[in-house]
């Protein structure tokens, strides 16, 4: 490390990704620093540097090994760090940068007086993860799969039972029980992860009622998409309309395939065409209606946002919001792990909560090769008319961006 670019790091001070340390610190504090890096994005740990930045200088001898055992032994599960000195950063005074990068195996623990603790970085404060945060962290790593978590009190009649048996016959193409033999559905219903037994009794997993639930809302609150159309191009308390989603995701089909009861997606598309204004023009003697925003990329990107927003974040929904200039769907949650959006435009694939993916799919919603934004969002949107989609993560939610004309 150059004196300019430690000079750099002292001058912007501590933040969610830098911390000031001497190097005489207990070793489990210096492992809860980096513990808390290794469970947001990485960081670093500066040795020899106090509080407000004036630079101290290390006096631990073979301060490198000592580091090296600290991320051995006290971080679960291990890792190995990044050195990197600043020698002579004042006359006779080094510092040490200590450097975790984005850890691959969430959730890091501190292993200390033979209990392990989790700890996140929140700005500048690395502190104890909540129930909640490290459910997302175990969530994301792929070692909890939220979905399947029972929800007590939400027993077979939570189900819309005509959803399902359309699910399981007319989808599906295969047989369902009678509606009378509650203990033959609820043996299929678990066999494909809709129910689970908790203390001896069937009950629904979230996944179940978000798909097929009479009333998600009323066992998974954060169920639905909250749909506003402003005027202008920010934000205004005076709205064109403001509405609440609700209902399960997938709809009710006829035998021809017609909808009857629309699900969650034909209501995110329904909120668009009322506030929005297509043109016309004809076309062989038919008129055609051209809408802002291309109906295939917009699905694409609702149903991105319901199979794979973190349900673990409690209240707050999905938000479509219309611009006088663009449509945004804003969806709760980080990227999963080691997703990007680079990643995401060259066709990887990933999927946060797979039994949604999988019957969602089965709906024809989901692209059967999983590159949706590859495949359908962002040519969709450069054939409609000339825009490429802007993808945005930022802090706990992610955002996809749809231009009703060329910027």
């Amino acid at each position: 490390m150059t004196p300019r670019e430690l000079s750099e790091l002292l001058r912007n001070g501590e933040d969610s990704t830098l911390e000031f340390k001497r190097d005489n610190i207990q070793n489990y504090d210096l492992a809860k620093e980096l513990v808390a890096f290794l469970n947001l994005e990485g960081g670093t740990v500066l040795l020899g540097v106090e509080d407000d930045g004036r630079i101290s200088g290390t006096t631990r001898e073979r301060l490198e090994e000592w580091v090296s055992e600290i991320c051995r032994v006290k971080i679960e599960p291990p890792v190995i760090p990044l050195f990197s000195w600043a020698r002579n950063a004042e006359p006779g005074r080094h510092v040490l940068a200590v450097r975790v990068m984005l850890g691959p195996d969430k959730p890091y623990a501190r292993l200390h007086n033979h209990r392990k603790t989790y700890y996140i970085r929140v700005g500048d404060t690395s502190r104890e993860a909540s129930r909640e945060e490290l459910e997302r962290l175990f969530q994301a790593s792929g070692q909890l799969h939220y979905g399947l978590k029972p929800i007590s009190g939400a027993g077979f009649d939570a189900f819309d039972l005509r959803r399902l048996r359309d699910y399981f016959t007319r989808v599906s193409g295969g047989e369902a029980p009678s509606d009378g033999d509650i203990h033959g559905w609820e043996v299929l219903l678990r066999n494909v992860e809709l129910m689970t037994i908790s203390i001896d009794q069937y009950v629904a997993t979230v996944d179940g009622q978000l798909l097929f639930g009479k009333n998600p809302r009323r066992f998974v609150p954060q169920s639905g998409i909250r749909a506003v159309c402003y005027p202008g191009t920010e934000p205004d308390y005076a709205t064109r309309a403001d509405e609440e989603l609700r209902g399960p995701m997938v709809p009710l089909g006829a035998a021809d395939g017609r909808i009857v009861e629309t699900g969650l997606v034909e209501q995110a598309w329904d909120f668009v065409r009322r506030n929005t204004t297509p043109t016309a023009h004809l076309e062989g003697g038919r008129r055609i209606d051209r809408w802002d925003y291309p109906e295939s990329a917009f699905r694409e990107a609702i149903v991105n946002a319901l199979v794979h927003r973190d349900y673990t974040i409690a209240g707050t929904d999905i938000l479509l919001a219309i611009y006088a200039d663009r449509l945004e769907i804003e969806s709760p949650g980080r990227l999963p792990n080691t997703v990007t959006i680079e990643g995401m435009k060259s066709g990887m694939r990933y999927a946060r909560n797979q039994t949604l993916v999988n019957i969602m799919r089965d709906y024809g919603y989901v692209d059967a090769r999983g590159m949706g934004v590859r495949n359908k969002i962002i040519p969709g949107m450069l054939e409609h008319n000339g825009t490429e989609p802007d993808f945005i993560e930022k802090e706990s939610r992610f955002t996809v961006r749809l231009w009703k004309t060329p910027k």
